[in-house]
């Protein structure tokens, strides 16, 4: 008994520090996130602390202003146009490479993800390079097809890994029913696996909503986004509704994890329920 007491105990223990010493990654990871959130209520004009007082003028200054309401509109319908690319480039390429016997599957999938691993500033000049002797460079369609390529690795992911745990048996029971290869994909396939794309399109809208570096090189004035619009507020003058804007982008990043971790709850559900 005393041997078992001893035992709960230090295991007791070494829950209590692993639960203290994730608590405190939290708050280092978290800490400089929140640390802008109460400034930006500060009635002040500079970003220091103590708040001179409280006040809502940043917000309404950030959603009054005609610049960060064009950066806004600008933001939603490129990310809306290179999600929607994205995930249909990237549902194509990952039923394609779920097939065992799609050749030289080992070389495709890294060169699809590869915007994930080169550094963003090698992209970007290589996006200027290509889009320039286009015509692409200062346009909106250039910065579309830019964000769309950023954005398919992330659908290519979600969508393969939910499709190496599909059941293949289905679409053959689909075909001995009689069901073309399109009615078998649209009926049997992809309500499977719409979880695993909704999931890739918020990653992709996220990615391209959240992107400066691409912007930079080969957008122009009229293609100024939301973080480009940001960037430029702190080169050129401190704003403080840039502040207001950030604590607003938090919270939309907070909804866009919550309907990620939901889709998965449901992929989760759906998964065990054809088990």
């Amino acid at each position: 008994m005393p041997d078992q007491r001893n035992t709960v105990l230090t295991e007791r223990i070494a829950a209590g520090w692993v639960r203290l010493h994730t608590a405190l990654v939290l708050c280092f990871l978290i800490a400089p996130i929140l640390a802008i959130i109460p400034l930006s209520f500060n009635s002040g004009s500079y970003f220091s602390y103590p708040m001179e007082g409280f006040s809502f003028r940043w917000y309404e200054k950030a959603l009054t202003s005609g610049d960060w309401q064009r950066a806004l509109l600008n933001s939603i319908g490129i990310g809306a146009a290179s999600t929607l690319i994205a995930t249909c480039l990237g549902t194509l390429a990952a039923l394609g490479l779920s097939r065992s016997q799609f050749p030289l599957r080992s070389v495709i999938m890294p060169i699809l993800i590869s915007p994930m691993i080169v550094p963003i500033v090698v992209v970007a000049a290589g996006f200027y390079l290509i889009f320039a002797p286009l015509g692409l460079v200062n346009s909106y369609p250039g910065v579309v097809l830019a964000h769309a390529a950023l954005g398919t690795p992330f659908v290519v992911i979600t969508v393969t890994a939910s499709l190496l745990s599909f059941d293949q048996s289905l679409l053959r029971a689909a075909s001995g029913l009689g069901a073309t290869p399109w009615i078998a994909f649209r009926r049997v396939t992809l309500p499977l696996i719409t979880p695993a794309v909704a999931t890739g399109s918020v990653f992709a809208f996220a990615t391209s909503f959240d992107e400066v570096i691409v912007i930079l090189f080969i957008g122009g004035p009229e293609q100024k986004t939301v973080p480009r619009q940001m960037w430029s507020g702190i080169r050129d003058a401190i704003d403080p509704s840039i502040l207001a804007v950030a604590t607003m982008l938090i919270v939309f990043a907070v909804l866009l994890f919550a309907s990620i971790n939901r889709l998965r709850a449901r992929a989760l559900a759906a998964n065990q329920a054809l088990s």
